[in-house]
């Protein structure tokens, strides 16, 4: 037999094939809601696999408003209903952070949130969805998946001493780009991964969804028997086996580095932008909210204070994390340093909880994103750091090295940088159905729909989410668009959350087609799930000017610009029925 990736072993099919299969593990969390009003629209009673069901109430918690405070009530009704008993409830802590007490080798894992790559960490299969297959799944109970082509990342060496998993996973990030590893597994190999502890790996495995992988996944491994407490079976490729890309990483080459805003792959040195001023700063999220990061923090904090007027956030990931960190005496340190010790959630990561900045704040965060209003005001700027780094930039007022040395060292790698384009007023995209935004690449779901609105507007409300749509990107767009309008954009569009309420309300608009040079694979998926045709034609996209005429003919699997045909490849039988139907929830309906 030919060797196989992990991907091709977990599927038992070759890369490239697209298999149905039964996850072992269905997560949510406050979108379990929403998901349950689509559930409703499939015909849909009772969750079919229960026991496969893990929903966790932590983007929102506690809730800020009355409709989330009503949409928890309702997801406690149906935990009831179906017996579902990994539920974990307000405080008990963040999804990916609770799945640790669940998730083991060899499982296929997907959950509602892009996050969820998360629990490759223990050698599971992981990877995100969005709500509409979420629903699918309570229903039906098993969902499709193309086997991805995999990078194999070699490790040797070891991290220096103020050097992190963060830094290691900004630096990989910052040397493939966001887009780098769309649709691809990412495999961790070497010597260097024993150095690594679980909470390292997981860090990794988080912030592989920001180069638009698939998922990320480490082998079963003596450091993974040793954190589960025995020796498991799991599964791990062949020798030999086929890899799209390889790269090889010294560890000890590794230094402190930040995403600069507004991107995660505009990767700088700390070197290179230390002395910049800061307002604010958070320790936590499903990136680096444990008790080693905490810990980190605590070591430099512990004895200081931060300066006046400064704001330092620290949320745990868990409950169990804040419990531990009260027992080591932590919390106390950040509290003496002049923090605001948040309950174990999500807090302001995605612009919902407490913590949100105001205009003008610079923000230094251990979280994995730092879009452009992610923090819910697009006119604060986000760096993005490891635990120490975060510390010590707290105490100082400003970027700071954690090693306690004014470096000098310079990131050795340099992509192209799209930056996050806005279309000011008076730039008018539109013209003959055409929205060209060709020049546009990283269009993210922050910039396509607002993330303080995610549980504010359910993603079946497609109505109320339209005037709403490309709001901070594109404001003429939801008053202007029409039916059979046709988008052009760049490459990896849909970049960032597994919101899909930018599919749905383009969808609801009646987009006839979007043609781009590529796409975030949960948008992909998203878009599938909503009879949203998106087109990945680089060519045509390439040799699009704005004025030209597009047409497409899906039977034909021709694309033209102007009078140029472009040719893209048909999508298999099984979801050309998904879009036939216009959409998941009409083909389960009708399918049973």
């Amino acid at each position: 037999m030919k060797p196989q990736t992990f991907a091709e072993k977990i599927f038992h099919a070759e890369q490239g094939a697209i298999v149905f299969a039964k996850p072992d593990i269905v997560l949510s969390h406050d979108n379990s809601s929403s998901i349950h009003g689509t559930f409703k629209k499939m015909g849909g009673e009772n969750i079919l696999y229960p026991d496969n069901i893990l929903i966790t109430l932590d983007h929102n918690a506690p809730p800020t408003n009355s409709k989330l405070a009503n949409d928890y009530k309702l997801i406690r009704e149906v935990v009831e209903k179906n017996g579902i008993a990994k539920f974990h409830d307000v405080g008990d802590g963040i999804c990916h952070q609770i799945m640790l007490l669940y998730a083991k080798p060899g499982m296929i894992i997907v959950g509602s949130d892009s996050h969820t790559g998360t629990a490759g960490a223990f050698n599971a299969f992981a990877a995100g969805i969005d709500r509409t297959e979420t629903a699918g799944l309570w229903k039906q109970g098993e969902t499709w998946f193309r086997v991805p082509e995999t990078i194999r990342i070699n490790l040797r060496g070891k991290l220096q001493k103020g050097v992190y998993a963060k830094d290691l996973a900004l630096w990989i990030i910052g040397m493939n780009g966001s887009s780098g590893a769309d649709y691809m597994s990412i495999e961790y190999h070497g010597e260097g991964v024993k150095t690594l502890s679980v909470s390292d790996r997981m860090v990794l495995c988080n912030l592989a969804s920001e180069m638009g992988a698939k998922n990320a996944v480490f082998p079963a491994d003596e450091v993974l028997w040793e954190y589960l407490g025995k020796k498991t079976e799991g599964v791990w490729a062949d020798e030999g086996a086929t890899y799209c890309q390889t790269v090889d990483i010294n560890l000890g080459d590794i230094f402190p580095v930040v995403a600069a805003p507004h991107h995660v792959d505009n990767v700088k040195s700390v070197s290179a932008v230390q002395g910049t001023k800061l307002t604010m700063a958070l320790i936590g999220t499903c990136t680096n909210g444990r008790i080693e990061d905490l810990r980190e923090a605590a070591a430099v904090l512990k004895g200081k204070k931060v300066p006046k007027f400064f704001q330092l956030l620290v949320i745990p990931a868990s409950k169990a994390v804040y419990m531990q960190a009260m027992k080591e005496g932590l919390i106390d340190i950040f509290i003496d340093a002049g923090a605001s010790v948040l309950a174990a959630s999500c807090g302001p990561c995605l612009g919902t909880g407490q913590g949100i900045p105001a205009d003008g704040d610079v923000i230094i965060s251990t979280a994995n994103r730092n879009f452009k209003g992610r923090m819910g005001n697009k006119e604060s700027s986000i760096y993005l750091a490891s635990p120490a780094t975060v510390a010590a930039s707290a105490l100082a007022g400003e970027i700071t090295d954690p090693r306690g040395k004014a470096g000098q060292d310079v990131f050795p790698y340099k992509i192209p940088q799209s930056g996050t384009v806005d279309i000011k007023a008076g730039d008018d995209r539109y013209k003959d159905g055409i929205w060209h935004y060709a020049d546009v690449d990283n269009l993210n779901t922050d910039q396509m729909f607002a993330g303080n609105l995610t549980y504010n507007i359910n993603s079946s409300e497609a109505d109320k989410i339209m005037p709403h749509l490309f709001k901070g990107f594109d404001d003429s767009f939801s008053g202007r668009v029409n039916a059979g309008d046709i988008i052009v954009a760049g490459a990896n569009f849909g970049c960032g959350s597994s919101r899909e309420h930018p599919s749905v309300g383009l969808a609801f608009a009646g987009i006839k087609a979007v043609i781009c040079k590529s796409v975030n694979r949960i948008f992909y998926r998203s878009s599938v799930n909503q009879g949203l045709p998106i087109l990945v034609v680089p060519e045509a996209v390439e040799a699009y000017q704005p004025g030209d005429a597009v047409d497409v003919d899906f039977s034909a699997g021709i694309v033209k610009i102007g009078s140029k045909p472009f040719h893209f490849a048909p999508l298999p039988d099984k979801l050309v029925g998904i879009f036939d139907a216009k959409g998941l929830v009409n083909y389960v309906k009708k399918n049973g």
